[in-house]
Formats: structure tokens, C-alpha cells, sequence
């Protein structure tokens, strides 16, 4: 045990245990029918599923509402919290992080009781601001972090070179924070696609999301069509990310 090597083992194992056996056991159900063969018809089933393709459009149609939601609602939070002039206390930064602290799991039955003693109608309208009210801190947390550490000689420059207020945050502040913005999308835009519960407990189940249909399939035990549907759900979060990966350099690359 006196090489740090060494201290990376039971990482490793966790990885192994935890991360990767579970991918594998994923895309091995996923290419098997209910006898155990190779068969791409669970793949195939999905394409010719109209109820998991329009499901999965329409989670697709509330994630991205709920991203932008947290945007706008996240960025002018996040400038305001790292600005020494606007925000002077650090319990300000507690408030926005507090809720994080609590299970999400809970603030979603708090969130859905609240509407049911207001007497609100659950739906589309519930799920979305749950949905905001989730993860929001998710957005303004990465976003604060970089608008915190940026270099201000960049502004200052821009500002002795004549640029008005609102130049020198589209041309300097903004592109610097790119890669904020961009994090909090991966953390925001994700879950939001893969999520079950909080549809479940915020419209109740009368709209779908893919990980319901996922979750439905475990829970009739058709392991291999749910497997499947987990799959393309990895490959599209995978190819979302890199192209965010890649957005996020050029940000950056256009800076330097």
C-alpha cells in the first residue's frame, strides 16, 4: 500500500461493480429474447412503437422546456450571486443551494401536496414547474462557479476600450460563462428525460415520460424490451454530450 497506485483499487472495483457491470448487463439483455438468443427485434420493437415513440418525443419536448425554464430563471440568479456589488452575503448562496440538501424525492411529494391543497389541477403546467423547481439549483451551481472565477480584467478592459454595459456581457461575460451554461444543461437536460417519479407524483401518471415506459417494462419483468429502451436512451445522452463537449471547447477556443 505504499504506491498511490494502490489507493485507486477500491475505485476500480466500485467502477467495475457499480458502473460498468451494470452497462453490460444492460446491453446484454437488450440483444436477447426471452430465450436467451441474439435478436435485434427489441431494438426494432421500440421503432415500430408508436405509444414509446411518442412518449419519447414528449419527454424530449419537456426537457428541453424545463432547460430553458432554468436558463432564464438560473442565469440572471447565478450573475447576481457571484457579483460582489449585488450579492454581499454568502447566506444568499445557501438559500439558492439549500434545497439540494433535501431528498429530491421529497421536495417532489411537498411540491405535490402543495398543489393538491391549492387545489390545482395536476398536468403539464405541475410537472414542468416541479420539474424547474428540482432542478434549478443544478443549473445556477455551475454557472455561479464560473461567473465567480472568471478574470474581471476582461470586462475592465472592455469597458476602457468604450464598450457599453450590455456589450461587454454579450461579448465578454457571456462566452466566458459558456461553459457553465453547458454543465448545467448536461445536469438539467439529462435527468429530465430519464425521470419517472416526479411525472408520476405531479400529474398522477396521467402523462408519461420515457423513463416510465422504461420503468413499466422492469417492473413487468420484459427485462429485454426494457433493456432496449435504456439502451437508445444511453446512446442519445451519449451523443448529446459530446456535442456539448465539443460546443463547450469551441466556447472556450474562441477565447483564447
Amino acid at each position: 500500500m505504499t504506491k498511490r497506485s494502490n489507493w485507486s483499487i477500491p475505485y476500480f472495483i466500485f467502477l467495475v461493480l457499480f458502473v460498468v457491470l451494470p452497462l453490460v448487463l444492460v446491453i446484454v439483455y437488450a440483444f436477447q429474447d426471452n430465450e436467451g438468443g441474439f435478436t435485434l427485434a427489441n431494438i426494432g420493437q421500440f421503432f415500430s412503437d408508436s405509444d414509446a415513440i411518442s412518449t419519447f418525443a414528449l419527454s424530449l419536448e419537456v426537457a428541453i422546456e424545463n432547460t430553458l425554464i432554468c436558463i432564464l430563471l438560473g442565469y440572471p440568479a447565478a450573475y447576481i450571486l457571484a457579483d460582489k456589488k449585488l450579492n454581499r452575503s454568502a447566506v444568499t448562496i445557501v438559500l439558492f443551494i439549500l434545497p439540494m440538501w433535501i431528498n429530491a424525492l421529497m421536495r417532489t411529494l411537498a411540491t405535490s401536496e402543495l398543489f393538491n391543497v391549492l387545489g390545482f389541477t395536476l398536468g403539464k403546467g405541475t410537472l414542468l414547474f416541479g420539474m424547474v423547481y428540482d432542478y434549478l439549483p443544478f443549473m445556477i451551481y455551475p454557472i455561479y462557479n464560473i461567473l465567480q472565477k472568471m478574470d474581471k480584467s476582461y470586462a475592465e478592459a472592455a469597458e476602457d476600450l468604450g464598450a457599453t454595459p450590455l456589450q461587454v456581457f454579450t461579448k465578454v461575460t457571456l462566452p466566458l460563462s459558456m461553459p457553465g451554461i453547458m454543465s448545467g444543461v448536461m445536469m438539467v437536460f439529462m435527468p429530465t428525460v430519464s425521470t419517472f417519479a416526479i411525472a408520476e407524483f405531479l400529474t398522477n401518471n396521467k402523462i408519461k415520460l420515457f423513463g416510465t415506459i422504461i420503468q413499466e417494462n422492469i417492473n413487468s419483468s420484459m427485462w429485454n424490451y426494457g433493456s432496449a429502451l435504456a439502451l437508445i436512451m444511453l446512446i442519445i445522452i451519449g451523443i448529446t454530450s459530446l456535442f456539448n463537449s465539443e460546443e463547450s471547447n469551441a466556447a472556450e477556443g474562441g477565447l483564447i
